[in-house]
């Protein structure tokens, strides 16, 4: 059986101090032609320490941007999302020396503005052997984003079929030779979140992402 964190373990996801505000731009190319620029045919990363915008153009001509801000939860619930115009506002404001190209990703959203905090589990999370459930996906080992969450998830699933398949009359043999395997592997895509969200967000960004892109900085 697969169940929730709470069967195996007492750890809980812990706010990473920052959270990214969701929003769309439709029909860019002709509705939003400065934003559709910027972004390009692909994706877009504009970043500074503790904030930047990431956006990726998606079928239809739309825009997805994520504008991110290393604030408190507090500094999110003292802004009103429900008054669309006013959280719009109050966001872009957080970026009135940037580029309006940039801006223009929150400023001119045709979505209302969507807080999503961002949370993770212990990088080292892990459990003893609970008989009859385990864990897999971002309830095993939510961790700081690194592109790789759903590809993770699934590749969890694939190695828990294939341990019951291996074992059809020991599920439990299954579900020790699955966990063993995947808690090094789940540590390993944290640790790479936590350096890349570094990259993205630390003291030196953006020239650290920029320097692993270039050649010029060595991986963990």
């Amino acid at each position: 059986m697969v169940t929730g964190p709470a069967a195996v373990s007492d750890a809980t996801p812990e706010y990473i101090g920052m959270s990214a505000v969701e929003t769309y731009l439709f029909d860019a190319d002709t509705r939003h032609p400065t934003g559709a620029k910027a972004v390009g045919g692909g994706s877009l990363f504009a970043l500074a320490p503790g904030k930047g915008f990431l956006a990726r153009r998606e079928k239809g001509g739309t825009l997805h941007a994520y504008v991110m801000l290393a604030r408190p939860r507090d500094w999110f619930a003292d802004i009103d999302f429900t008054d669309s115009t006013a959280a719009t506002a109050r966001i872009a404001q957080e970026f009135a020396d940037w580029a309006p190209e940039l801006t223009a990703l929150i400023a001119d959203g045709d979505t209302a503005p969507v807080p999503r905090p961002l949370f993770a589990l212990p990088v080292e999370h892990r459990w003893a052997r609970v008989p009859g459930v385990t864990l897999l996906g971002d309830a095993a080992h939510l961790s700081l984003p690194n592109g790789e969450g759903a590809n993770l998830a699934m590749y969890d699933a694939a190695e828990l079929g294939k341990a019951l398949a291996a074992h059809p009359d020991d599920v439990e043999t299954a579900l020790t030779e699955y966990e063993q395997a995947m808690f090094p592997r789940s540590a390993a895509a944290a640790t790479e979140g936590t350096y890349v969200h570094e990259l993205f967000y630390g003291d030196d960004a953006p020239h650290g992402l920029i320097n692993m892109f270039t050649g010029g900085e060595q991986t963990p």
